[in-house]
């Protein structure tokens, strides 16, 4: 790594039904490339023993993220990766530690603003998403008062609207080691909304994948319309797991992304 490049952290943050498990092709490239990276298991996703139905909120679900970037010195910046539903961890995440994050780079993720709830990109999400969609993913109310919702993707919904240019070890891989998740929309929509102070501070890049049929890539473009970022980039030929798809491309821009914030 040359001298002028310098050493960043990386804080990767899953999608949902997901866990740390699917950066497992990105981590070795960037530490390949001299950098530290943290890939994490939210609540109740990967390894951690939870339930989705112990979860109530968006951000007890995020908590992993929120103590690790708590633990840091104050001193230290991260660069932070959300991927699809990870966006609004992220969200959550920047609102609360600012100066704790150098960049936070949306990947194919949902992208919430500071005029509306929260929620809001995720209900205009479902609002523009046909049930037959989501191709038997099942929806489970939980909960004392069934507020919650639990998500578990169906294999076809991963094979054709998630994995679909992924190579096939990697959708085996995620239909092995899938869980239940939550969107949290109805928590998401009693939150107050994000601040310009806080999650509106910290700079933003937006990464479009072209063939992603999961969050297609008009929806991304609405999400950057909406909130507009710092830096967009795109990637060809990728679906809604690019991680799998173009590890390498991606790592790419991640370093490009936290170059220019350093």
């Amino acid at each position: 790594m040359s001298e002028n490049k310098k050493k960043q952290h990386f804080v990767l943050v899953h999608g949902s039904c997901h866990g740390a498990w699917c950066w497992y092709k990105v981590k070795p490239l960037l530490e390949a490339a001299g950098h530290q990276v943290t890939a994490l298991n939210l609540a109740a996703s990967g390894i951690d023993t939870r339930s989705i139905t112990d979860i109530s909120t968006c951000e007890q679900y995020s908590e992993p993220l929120l103590n690790l970037l708590k633990s840091l010195p104050n001193d230290e910046k991260v660069v932070l990766v959300g991927h699809s539903f990870g966006g609004l961890s992220l969200a959550i995440a920047m609102d609360k530690f600012p100066n704790k994050i150098s960049v936070s780079v949306f990947l194919s993720a949902f992208m919430p603003d500071t005029k509306h709830s929260p929620s809001f990109v995720l209900e205009k999400f479902g609002s523009n998403m046909a049930h037959e969609a989501w191709m038997g993913t099942e929806f489970i109310p939980y909960g004392s008062d069934n507020s919650g919702l639990s998500m578990f993707f169906s294999s076809e919904f991963m094979k054709l609207g998630l994995y679909q240019l992924s190579p096939v070890e990697d959708l085996e891989l995620g239909l092995l080691l899938k869980r239940p998740g939550s969107l949290f929309v109805s928590d998401l929509s009693k939150m107050k909304n994000f601040s310009d102070e806080g999650y509106g501070n910290v700079p933003r890049a937006y990464i479009v994948c072209k063939e992603d049929k999961g969050i297609p890539e008009a929806f991304q473009k609405w999400l950057i319309d909406n909130f507009p970022v710092n830096i967009v980039m795109e990637i060809d030929e990728t679906d809604h797991m690019p991680m799998f798809c173009k590890p390498q491309q991606l790592c790419d821009h991640f370093m490009e992304i936290a170059d220019k914030f350093v």
